[in-house]
Order: structure tokens, then sequence, then C-alpha cells
């Protein structure tokens, strides 16, 4: 079999590279796949192809394989893949599900502690020599109520670490699952000190953090967002900021992200630079100039464990297809 590997790093070309299945004949490039990607003719026959979320799985990329039959993300999220085209052209899709559950939660508490104990702030203080005491002063996430909408794997790993700083917890999930105290979206949002999201991006949750969900937070509310930037609207977000309808927002994903970066081959595509994502940019832009909003660059996954853990998943996903294992455990069920 066949295998195109794009979005691969020099760490992950290594591993991929020592500990691909035999009979596998694998090609590595750093850029992602996009509309603008050029495809060698030799390779258009590939029975599969490997990617993170760089690259942007949509018709007109997928119907230049023919021979397609496999996609091996090297990511938990599915929202960069048309899985319509997939379904009708029987493409089987697998994720690396779990890989970083512990990373991206950790991530979470980063945010906030970052957000609530003035870390930067503190840093900056240090750098400057003008320390304020009154203005470095932070709170405490003893006793707070967190709310974290998706109780999926990182979610309830959440839902663990907050228990250890001794927090109330409040859970939503469209499908509530497991000994949590569940509440209702709307409940959530007007009793969460900390309005976490960990749940993936669908129809459903697109947008789902929009002005009417602001008007129900506590004025004193953070929001964190370590899911898809897609779930919070960009500019009513910003205007709950200004307006002091919350009080802060630790972001590590917005709403097409792929226009913020300079070095990426992703950012490049023309296509992602639509009016839509230019107006998103002018208020990623203002957010980013407000000292009580903290925006990272897709960053919660990415630790040196974590990456093992993908490369290893994605393997295993390889191997079981080459061995016509009808294991399910990381296949999106189409």
């Amino acid at each position: 079999m066949k295998i195109l590997f794009y979005d691969v790093k020099e760490y992950e070309n290594e591993l991929l590279i020592k500990y691909l299945p035999k009979n596998i004949e694998g090609y590595f490039f750093k850029n992602s796949l996009l509309n603008s990607t050029y495809i060698d003719e030799k390779f258009k026959d590939v029975e599969a192809i490997s990617c993170f979320v760089g690259s942007s799985l949509n018709k007109g990329v997928l119907s230049k394989f023919k021979n397609l039959k496999y996609i091996f993300l090297r990511c938990v999220g599915y929202s960069n893949v048309d899985l319509n085209y997939c379904k009708e052209n029987d493409i089987k899709v697998y994720n690396a599900k779990n890989y970083g559950n512990s990373t991206v939660a950790e991530y979470v508490f980063a945010l906030i502690l970052n957000l609530e104990r003035k870390i930067l702030a503190s840093k900056i203080a240090i750098q400057d020599g003008v320390i304020d005491s009154e203005i470095l002063m932070g709170y405490e996430l003893n006793s707070k109520t967190i709310g974290v909408i998706g109780a999926g794997a990182i979610g309830r790993k959440v839902i663990n670490i907050a228990h250890g700083f001794d927090m109330n917890v409040l859970v939503y999930d469209i499908k509530p699952k497991g000994a949590y105290d569940f509440v209702e979206l709307d409940e959530l949002f007007e009793r969460a000190d900390y309005v976490v999201l960990t749940c993936p991006l669908t129809e459903q949750t697109r947008g789902l953090i929009d002005e009417k969900a602001f008007l129900k937070m506590k004025q004193n509310a953070l929001l964190i967002n370590v899911a898809r930037g897609e779930i919070v609207d960009t500019k009513a977000l910003y205007e709950a900021l200004i307006n002091k309808k919350i009080r802060g927002a630790g972001l590590d994903v917005v709403e097409c992200e792929e226009i913020l970066c300079t070095n990426y081959e992703f950012c490049k595509n023309g296509a992602k630079n639509s009016d839509f994502c230019l107006k998103k940019y002018f208020f990623i832009q203002k957010l980013m100039q407000l000292k009580n909003v903290i925006i990272t660059p897709h960053n919660a996954y990415n630790t040196k464990e974590a990456i093992s853990k993908i490369i290893k998943i994605t393997l295993e996903n390889i191997e079981q297809v080459k061995n016509k294992n009808t294991s399910t455990q990381n296949l999106i069920l189409l």
C-alpha cells in the first residue's frame, strides 16, 4: 500500500520511517494537503493519505486521488475532512483518539492559571521593575465552579483535574454518560465561573457560544476554548469582553486560525482568506490587544508524549488496515 504523509514535522519523520509497517510505501511531505498543493502524477493512484489539522481534505482535494481508500488522521478532530464525500466514495477515515487527553486537559488549567494568577503580567512587572501587588492580585480556583461543555475523553480529564483543585463541576453533553453533575446548557452558563469548551465541532456546536450565550454567563466568568475556534463567535466574544459581560478568555483556537500565521504552507491558501475570515481576523486582532485575553497557536496538543502517541496510534491504524483487521476503535463511522 502506498501512503502520502502530509504536515510531517522533522521529529515525526524519523519515527514514521523507523516504525512504518513492512510492505507500506510511505512518502513524506512537510507541507499541508490543500487545493493548491501540487500532486505528482505518480502519486495520484495512492490508496491512503495521512495528515494533521493543517490539511483541508475537501472534495476538490480528495477527488484528485481516484484510488483513495483510507485517510489516517494524526489528530482527533475531523472537521477538516469532507465526510460526505468519503461516505459516497467508500473512503474509511481513521483518527488518533485519546492521544492527548492529559495534554489538552492540562493546558486548560495552564490558561486558567495564567489568567487568574497574572503569570504573564507578573513576569512583565519583574522585567520592568514596576511591581504593584494590587494589580497583580489574582483569584483562587478552590471552590469555584467550572462548567465543562463536552464530556468526552478530554472533558473527563478536565473534570478529574478540577476535582484536584476542589472545584465544583458542572457538565453539559448532548449524550450524558457517567456519574457527573449534568445540567442544561443555560444553567451551566448561569452558574459557571469558568466555561470550558472540549466538545467537537459539529453543525450543532458551530457558533454555540454566541451573543445570547454571553448574556447568560456570569460577569466574572472566563471562557476557555481548547476545542475548535468555530464554536465561538469571535465578534460576540470581543463585544462581551469590552462590554464587561464576561471577565476574560483563554483561547488556544480561534475562527479561521489559518489566516493568522505566516510561516505555514496552509496559510498561503488564498481560498481561506475569504471575506468571512478577513472579518474574523479583524476581531481576532482586537482580542489580541486585550490584557484579559490569552490567545495561543493551537498548541494544547503539543507535547513530546502526545506526539509519540499520535505516531503510535496512526501506525497501529495502518497496521490494522494492512492486516485487514476489522477493529473499528479509531474508525470514524460514516
